[in-house]
């Protein structure tokens, strides 16, 4: 393995340059590097160091956007490549995330799971307008372990609430953790609601994620 590759490769998630993050991907598979290889020790490292420096806000949202999607296109040429050569990453879990319907607010929601893919959930993106119906088909479909919701509108937040009880209805309350997030939704809203896991922003919503899937706790994140 060439490690200079893979250093270069965090500096330039680490730095945001995304043209770079791409470039040198392409030079680490031409250099035999394994797909599994520059996304275990090159994207996610580099990504961890992003969340890190977001965290103490040394960083802010736009470098936290800018990162990801390096990251995202990065994984646009290690997918193919993954499949090509029969691997798979590890799965931290089944993920259907989506903004709800009414709201059609999408960074956000994007880049959380842009971040939850970066850590190994497999991620059903449904994107914005979600209606609820939709959720609960895809959360069946998918048997997924986790479902986010996304609402940035004090209007839309009640659409959590539906899901949820939708889910009830459906038999699958049970078997789905369930994350709520976006700028109006509180602590006390996801409790209030049932739901299982609140965070405030993107890097919140990973860890949260990561305790629901290996927790049977309740309300956890920041």
């Amino acid at each position: 393995m060439n490690p200079e590759i893979i250093n270069q490769l965090i500096t330039a998630i680490v730095e945001g340059e995304s043209e770079l993050v791409v470039e040198l991907t392409r030079q680490a598979l031409a250099a035999g590097i394994e797909p599994l290889t520059i996304i275990d020790q090159g994207l996610i490292p580099g990504m961890d160091i992003v969340g890190e420096k977001f965290s103490s806000g040394e960083y802010f949202l736009p470098n936290l956007i800018i990162s990801a999607n390096g990251m995202q296109e990065a994984m646009k040429l290690l997918e193919p490549e993954l499949h090509a050569r029969q691997q798979e990453r590890k799965s931290a879990g089944k993920v259907v995330i989506g903004t709800v319907h009414g709201d059609i607010h999408e960074i956000g929601k994007s880049l959380v799971a842009t971040m939850l893919s970066a850590n190994g959930f497999q991620v059903y993106d449904l994107g914005v307008d979600v209606p609820v119906n939709t959720f609960i088909d895809k959360v069946r479909e998918t048997e997924a372990d986790l479902l986010g919701l996304s609402a940035l509108l004090t209007t839309t937040m009640v659409m959590q609430r539906e899901i949820i009880q939708g889910l009830k209805q459906a038999g699958l309350r049970e078997l789905v953790k369930v994350m709520v997030g976006g700028a109006p939704v509180t602590r006390s809203w996801a409790e209030e609601i049932g739901a299982d896991g609140y965070a405030e922003d993107a890097i919140g919503a990973v860890a949260v994620a990561k305790q629901l899937a290996t927790t049977k706790k309740s309300i956890t994140g920041g």
